[in-house]
Parts: structure tokens; sequence; C-alpha cells
């Protein structure tokens, strides 16, 4: 099969990319997983439902994943590790307040699978972080008969598309070009980084490499109300400078 690479700049206040979160607590890697991105691509596409025969289509193919930081003098004493934002911590309440006769605000209420009422009382206190300032270019490698289709899906999206959360807003062009190489989609993010007094933090590759290599759940076999997924394997690479 042919395939093509497709480049999203990912730029936003906030960012939130959960890959292992309870209702509680809703945390944050530190870059895009394959679920969100994948997400985003069907909601550019409009593509509601479980999606497994896109999803079986995609679950192969490679994602690479650029985190950009703000450049340093080199006159500047300031380590640019120190430079990132910490962590935004939002706390919130779930469920409050709703009428249990009404149908419409009865679905608001938080409940069990079976649907039966929550443990303790319908309302529930959560924690949602997110990356703040932060900034990624992502490389996807899609089928090629369906180029001209997300091409023409994310320069012209059915459905709004966010990162990861849907108060996450993009705040700059998401869709950047499609290649026929990876190289190619990459020599784009970095001449985009450039002009944007970007350099590279660090990059998140598909399997083992020479680097520090976790496994995530975050390739997703459906989505819709029942969501699975399968394991991968991705591996951390500082950029040289921080070598």
């Amino acid at each position: 099969m042919s395939t093509s690479f497709i480049l999203l700049w990912l730029e936003a206040p906030l960012q939130s990319w959960g890959a292992d979160s309870r209702f509680g607590r809703r945390n944050t890697l530190d870059f895009p997983t394959k679920s969100g991105l994948l997400g985003l691509l069907c909601c550019a596409l409009g593509a509601g439902g479980e999606q497994r025969e896109l999803l079986a289509e995609m679950a192969p193919l490679r994602h690479t994943v650029v985190s950009f930081r703000k450049d340093v003098p080199s006159n500047s004493s300031a380590n640019a590790a120190d430079e990132r934002a910490p962590l935004l911590r939002d706390f919130q309440m779930v469920g409050s307040s709703y009428d249990e006769s009404d149908p419409w605000e009865s679905m608001m209420i938080p409940r069990k699978s079976d649907g039966g009422k929550a443990v303790g009382g319908g309302t529930k206190i959560t924690y949602r972080y997110y990356l703040q300032g932060s900034t990624f270019a992502a490389v996807m490698e899609i089928p090629g008969h369906k180029a001209e289709e997300f091409t023409h899906a994310l320069e012209m999206p059915r459905w709004d598309i966010y990162l990861g959360k849907k108060c996450c807003a993009p705040t700059d062009l998401v869709f950047r070009g499609c290649f026929e190489t990876e190289q190619e989609a990459l020599e784009q993010a970095k001449h985009i980084a450039a002009e944007k007094s970007l350099s590279e933090a660090f990059r998140v590759l598909d399997g083992v490499h020479e680097g520090e290599t976790i496994a995530l759940n975050d390739v997703p076999i459906q989505f819709g109300p029942h969501k699975t997924y399968q394991e991968r394997r991705v591996t951390i690479i500082p950029s040289d400078d921080e070598h």
C-alpha cells in the first residue's frame, strides 16, 4: 500500500492529551497521543461513531511528534528545560444542580455504566490538567488513496477541531501540507519553527529506539460510547543540545 504523510501544526494556549486518566483526575502527557490525533482527524472528516474500519487502516501507520520550545539566546544562562510553563490544574464540579425529572438535564448527571446513580450522589469533583503554551508538529502517515480526502477535510473541517479537549482551540493553522515522505514533512515543520523562533525540544517516535521508551494505551480500535484501545511503544528522544 502506498502512503503519504500529512503535517499538523499544533499550537494553542492550552492542550491536553490524556492516555490513562480516571474521571476524577484527567492528566495530560507531554505530547499528543495517537488517539487524540486520530480523533482530530475524525472531527475534520465529520466521522462519528465507532469508525472501526478507518481506525484499523490507520493503526499500523507511523506517527512522529516533534515538541518545540522558544529559542534561548546563546548568551543566556537560563536552562532551556526551565522555560517550560507548569501544568495548569483546573478544578471542576460536574453534575451539579441538574433536575433529574427533566430528560435533558438528567443526561448531564454522572452515572455508572449500567445507568444507575453514581456512588455518593450525582455531583463529582474532577481535576483536569493542561499543557500551557506548547507547540508541536505531528507527522501522520496515511493511506495514499485517502490523501485527497484527508487534505480536503483538514482544510475545511466538518466539525470543530481542537487539541485534546474542546476548550483547547488551536491558535494557528493546523493543516500544513501533504507530502510524499516523512522527511519532507519534518523539513517543513522545521521551517515553520524557524519562522517562529522555535527550536526542537524532543521528538516522539513509534517503536523502540535509543532513548526513553514507554508503553502507551493510545491506539484506538473503536471510538463511540464504548471506546477500546491497544498498546504501542514509543521512544522519546531529546534534542541534540540536551544530550
